[in-house]
């Protein structure tokens, strides 16, 4: 009974710190397109603008929320939570600090699950987060909508090989699937993580990220100047809320993965530094990866999108599988 409270805890905890991180992010980024562009940003809401996120929210959710007559009403409508779903079920295999920890006289894991497979299971759900912008596209009966959808089931499965074959490199080193066991293996200073070995990979792996995350450059699901809002144009009030709010969550769980496979997870750079808590250094290398994505987006113009498909079949796949043959190659030799 005790573990299964202990448990139900960590779930909650998971979800909070996911949830509670979003609406920050946003009056962050705002923040930041402001600096680069020159401008002020939120200013009025709450104190240099911070209660802006928190306005937002409370307006998406006193609009309408509409469903055209024409749209296919229970696709349309459960789409929004497929692409939300899954990433809160991959915040679960995240370890956030050594295991076997004594919080008030009790054995905790700072994981949720500490899943054998755990890499696999999370590019599992990685590609049925694919479904949300598919179905709420298709489901719009909007042509505009449709062609974001397509744009965006092209986009995440083409950029999900890549990824895939990139993150192969680390488990051939590390000599398992297991989160937990792939932090293990980074322990003794940063010169052990993985990023630096498998730089190419570490460089594939997060540009195919952003294209997961249907971000800028790459941001071609959307392109507003194309296609009014892509999948989301038929939508509104909470409803595309929640298409955007998942956009944050799923830019928080994928710096989460990029920071334990290969940035050494919730371990400090140097050893001496272990008196600070493995959940702060986790978070601050999620929030330099989170930065990374938002100077990126307002930095590059977007891709055409013949562009960003041959980046993803014809530059970053053939470098995955040349990482995975040289890799594979020198730890048969060594």
């Amino acid at each position: 009974m005790t573990e299964f409270i202990i448990l139900i805890i960590k779930l909650i905890l998971i979800i909070a710190v996911s949830v509670g991180m979003v609406p920050f992010l946003i009056y962050f980024e705002r923040k930041f397109a402001g600096f680069f562009q020159s401008r002020m940003g939120p200013t009025y809401a709450g104190p240099w603008g911070s209660l802006q996120s928190f306005g937002d929210m409370a307006k998406l959710m006193s609009k309408e929320d509409l469903v055209p007559a024409a749209a296919d009403g229970p696709v349309f409508r459960i789409a929004p939570y497929i692409l939300f779903v899954p990433a809160f079920v991959s915040m679960t295999l995240i370890p956030f600090g050594p295991m076997d920890v004594d919080i008030f006289g009790y054995n905790v894991d700072l994981v949720v699950s500490s899943f054998d497979a755990g890499v696999i299971l999370f590019l599992a759900l990685g590609s049925l987060a694919v479904y949300g912008p598919v179905f709420g596209g298709w489901a719009s009966n909007n042509n505009w909508a449709l062609l974001g959808a397509l744009r965006s089931g092209a986009q995440m499965v083409s950029y999900e090989i890549s990824m895939g074959l990139a993150v192969v490199g680390v488990i051939v080193m590390a000599n398992t699937l297991n989160f937990v066991d792939i932090v293990d293996a980074q322990a003794g200073g940063f010169w052990n993580w993985f990023f630096i070995p498998q730089l190419v990979g570490f460089v594939i792996f997060f540009v195919a990220s952003i294209a997961e995350l249907n971000r800028d450059p790459f941001n071609l699901a959307e392109a507003e100047q194309e296609l009014v809002a892509g999948y989301m144009t038929e939508y509104s009030g909470m409803r595309w809320g929640i298409f955007m709010f998942g956009e944050y969550v799923n830019m928080v769980v994928m710096s989460a993965v990029i920071s334990t496979i290969f940035m050494g997870g919730w371990r400090a750079p140097f050893e001496f530094l272990d008196v600070i808590p493995g959940f702060i250094w986790l978070v601050g290398k999620m929030l330099f990866f989170i930065f990374l994505y938002m100077w990126i987006r307002w930095t590059l113009p977007r891709y055409r999108y013949n562009q960003l498909m041959d980046i993803g079949w014809k530059i970053f796949l053939p470098l995955a599988i040349a990482n995975l043959a040289v890799t594979a190659l020198i730890i048969s030799v060594v």
